[in-house]
């Protein structure tokens, strides 16, 4: 899988992954009113929503961009309903060719780690038969309890040739709280960025291992650090655009081939039509506010790559 997100990075020439991290308060009042009107006010209606206002983005998009991000929160909050919207947003974004990165950031050992493994990534087997439960493409994995975390997931990975992004320094403020604790002189988040290329020089794709990282553009020079000790890791970069990233920050995060990284924007995005820059296109085509936004992005990144 790691092959098809570099050449859909190449062809559309877009390093960029959307967030499709709905809240009701970004989706616009036309949608909404006519979900709650099919549903009610109830979680159905809030799922049915969300599906509604994906699907718009998706359209207006998916020829733009290789990849998108459903951060699973976003649809829990919403009960089994929106569990549903967000397998149906999974489904339509692999019809529509998109590489999907579910955000799950799952943790645990042993036959608990194998099961959301398998729940996210691989096949259940139930009688005879086996299913794909949720099916995404990439899986975001939090290292804290080590190899016995990890390894259950690389072995799914390695059966379905899947990948993960595995966190290796976050965007949030209070990251540093643990990640930048030194541990004989180093940083935490450098020694866990080592485990990860070693977990990765045993899964190669044809030029970057599919155990890839997750490290925040708010964080540049730990970026360009962690570049150096991860160069055949590919690195999930959150933190553009809303939370401060811009293009700029971002060259270190990349190798000298122009790959090596793909940058997350979320509300950024999806929520472009509430910014004034889009503020044009009001929340009736919030899809085209979207669309405009995702090639501002390519546009940024893209210019500040070509500067370095």
């Amino acid at each position: 899988m790691i092959n098809k997100l570099v050449g859909k990075i190449k062809k559309t020439g877009a390093p960029i992954v959307v967030g499709l991290d709905p809240m009701l308060s970004y989706i616009p009042e036309h949608i909404q009113k006519k979900a709650f009107g099919e549903f009610g006010e109830t979680l159905e209606g809030a799922a049915e929503a969300i599906w509604q206002f994906n699907k718009e983005i998706v359209d207006k998009t998916y020829d733009l961009i290789p990849a998108v991000k459903p951060q699973i929160a976003m649809y829990e909050q919403f009960g089994v309903p929106g569990m549903a919207a967000f397998k149906k947003t999974v489904d339509y974004c692999k019809q529509k060719d998109l590489v999907v990165i579910g955000d799950i950031k799952r943790g645990d050992i042993g036959s608990t780690s194998a099961a959301y493994a398998v729940g996210h990534l691989g096949r259940v087997k139930i009688g005879g038969r086996e299913y794909l439960p949720f099916d995404e493409d990439f899986a975001t994995v939090n290292p804290y309890l080590g190899s016995d975390g990890v390894n259950p997931f690389i072995d799914v990975c390695r059966e379905e040739k899947k990948g993960l992004f595995i966190l290796v320094k976050t965007s949030n403020p209070s990251s540093g709280e643990f990640q930048d604790r030194l541990i004989d002189g180093r940083p935490l988040y450098e020694l866990v960025g080592e485990k990860v290329a070693q977990w990765g020089a045993q899964c190669m794709g044809d030029d970057y291992s599919y155990i890839g990282a997750v490290v925040g553009a708010t964080y540049p020079e730990m970026g360009k650090a962690l570049r150096k000790i991860m160069p055949k890791t590919y690195i999930l970069v959150p933190g553009y655009g809303a939370q401060g990233g811009q293009g700029k920050d971002l060259v270190h995060f990349f190798n000298e081939d122009g790959l090596g990284a793909v940058v997350n924007s979320s509300r950024g995005i999806i929520a472009a039509y509430k910014q004034e820059a889009y503020g044009a296109f009001g929340p009736e085509n919030f899809g085209d506010a979207s669309r405009a936004a995702v090639k501002a992005m390519a546009e940024d990144i893209n210019n500040a790559l070509a500067q370095k």
